[in-house]
């Protein structure tokens, strides 16, 4: 029982990781939910002593489980209707809504374009900087390939998003609150822009550099952020608002920022040399 306790433990804190990898795959709070539970199973199914990095084995399952799940979605919209068949709903739940909006339903529109294999390495390389390698593996491709499948996704992505030049202004905002309550140690205004479940997720170096690893709620990430940020300015990362940290001229942090209305919903940090090279991050003008 005691084992199970600790998988238990030691999955939960990784649930957060997972679903959102799942949610931004699938575009559905449910079939991200049944997506995650079908990871727990197979690890519950397996010799979890034998798995050395239990994270990228999650999300290297829920990618796959996923991927399954996308390519029978695609096969059951190419079945033609039967008569009398019930229309599925189309009205969003509450939770589905707030996720969407933490990642801009535009792009969930345009995510559902792609076909399968695109959309699993687009979301894996360009939101969770997974390496083509391991993506390569979970499509079932080689890494070349994999890289082509992101490349052509990402283009697509590009050329179908709306201008949201109007939403750069609120959420620029938004990243200066928070730079300005992180370097003054201000704990009541970072709380003020942190969504209550606000992630906070470091590749494998920026967790090295600040000797911290995921986390998950308000009262977390704000203590984590209180009175830091000093080289910290706001930037757009990929085209999207987010944070930049340089010392000496040379980028070592970029913030992947996701919102939750006018809030932050997330922070993925990016230190990796190549992780950092692959994306694109332009200060804003002083």
């Amino acid at each position: 029982m005691a084992d199970n306790d600790f998988l238990v433990r030691q999955f939960e804190s990784h649930r957060g990781h997972i679903r959102a990898v799942a949610y931004r795959m699938l575009g559905s709070a449910a079939e991200a939910e049944d997506a995650v539970q079908e990871a727990w199973i197979r690890l519950a199914r397996s010799d979890a002593t034998t798995i050395g990095n239990l994270g990228g084995w999650l999300t290297t399952v829920v990618a796959r489980v996923c991927l399954d799940m996308l390519r029978a979605r695609k096969a059951r919209r190419e079945e033609p209707i039967v008569p009398g068949t019930p229309e599925p709903a189309t009205e969003p739940t509450d939770q589905e809504a707030m996720l969407a909006d933490s990642i801009g339903v535009a792009l969930l529109v345009v995510l559902d374009t792609l076909s399968p294999a695109e959309r699993v390495a687009f979301v894996l390389h360009d939101m969770f900087d997974l390496p083509f390698e391991d993506i390569a593996a979970i499509v079932g491709r080689s890494a070349a390939a994999a890289r082509q499948l992101a490349s052509r996704a990402r283009r697509r992505v590009r050329g179908a998003q709306p201008d949201e030049n109007a939403d750069v202004a609120r959420r620029r905002e938004i990243v200066d609150a928070f730079l300005l309550a992180s370097r003054n140690g201000d704990m009541a205004g970072l709380l003020r822009v942190l969504d209550p479940e606000v992630t906070f997720h470091p590749d494998a170096v920026a967790a090295r550099m600040g000797n911290v690893g995921e986390l998950r709620g308000a009262e977390t990430v704000a203590g984590l952020f209180k009175g830091r940020a000093q080289a910290a300015k706001p930037a757009l990362v990929d085209g999207a608002v987010g944070i930049a940290v340089a010392f000496g001229g040379q980028l070592r942090i970029a913030m992947r920022v996701r919102f939750a209305g006018n809030r932050i919903a997330a922070l993925d940090a990016v230190a990796d040399p190549a992780g950092l090279k692959a994306m694109t991050v332009e200060p804003f003008e002083p």
